[in-house]
């Protein structure tokens, strides 16, 4: 339970009626709705354990992988590689395909389960950039972003605070495309997911022709995004996700620090 912003608002409090009890009172009042998130300001907790972003997560999915007319098999093989990365218990997998076949009728509510994802985060960015980078995936399984998968993602990272310069720099990390200053997706002439030689650049979102002040700042920003010490207490298979993304930015970083002589 935390205690800062009553004992901010009891000081603010004191310091505003002189030293007056009931400064003392109010101030602490104030500091206590503060630290529960009742002001709809400051940090929002994340429920402890909750794995509530497993349903709406894997509807969402299925929406995605539905709207450009039909579910693809390497829209399914994605979806199943993702509950496996995940290390979903058995009860959480049935969640999720019930999910994901849900997700892929005509009546699913894309709102709604957009929705869930945007409380389970309670405005944390790290979340949200863990979320989008598990439905990546599924949004590039056939190939090319097409407008219709693109139309929900945007509306995702709307919900979630996230701009679509982000999102492109997430998908260029991912070695789905290369983002420009303009947050525009540039598809990759290869599939480079899974080459042991994934340009580094790519993986920072960055062009090669960055500079030294660019490359750190990337590497500062991205790290501090995808850092598993930073989530705190959330789900196991959220904390193994940001450990695959954080070994895969600081690697990219020291091949170019090393390329470079950047010290």
């Amino acid at each position: 339970m935390s205690f800062i912003g009553k004992i901010v608002g009891a000081l603010f409090g004191w310091l505003l009626l002189r030293g007056h009890p009931i400064g003392i009172v109010i101030g602490a009042l104030f500091g206590h709705l503060w630290d529960i998130g009742a002001l709809g300001i400051g940090p929002q907790p994340v429920r402890q354990g909750s794995r509530s972003f497993i349903a709406p997560l894997f509807g969402l999915a299925g929406a995605i992988a539905k709207s450009d007319g039909r579910v693809s098999e390497q829209e399914i093989a994605a979806t199943e590689n993702l509950m496996a990365r995940m290390q979903l218990t058995p009860d959480l997998r049935a969640i999720a395909i019930e999910r994901f076949n849900a997700g892929k009728q005509p009546d699913f509510a894309v709102a709604l389960a957009i929705a869930d994802l945007k409380t389970w985060c309670g405005g944390r960015r790290d979340l949200a950039f863990l979320l989008l980078d598990m439905l990546l995936d599924v949004v590039y399984a056939e190939g090319p972003l097409v407008a219709e998968k693109l139309a929900i993602v945007r509306k995702l990272c709307w919900a979630l605070g996230v701009h679509e310069r982000e999102l492109a720099a997430l998908a260029a990390m991912r070695g789905y495309g290369r983002a420009d200053a303009g947050g525009a997706y540039e598809q990759p002439r290869a599939d480079t997911r899974t080459s042991p030689g994934k340009d580094p650049y790519a993986v920072l979102g960055l062009s090669p022709g960055a500079s030294e002040r660019e490359i750190k700042n990337a590497y500062r920003r991205l790290i501090s995004q995808h850092h598993p010490d930073k989530l705190g207490d959330v789900p196991e298979e959220l904390k193994r996700r940001a450990e695959e993304r954080a070994r895969e930015i600081n690697a990219a970083y020291e091949k170019i620090r090393q390329a470079r002589g950047i010290k």
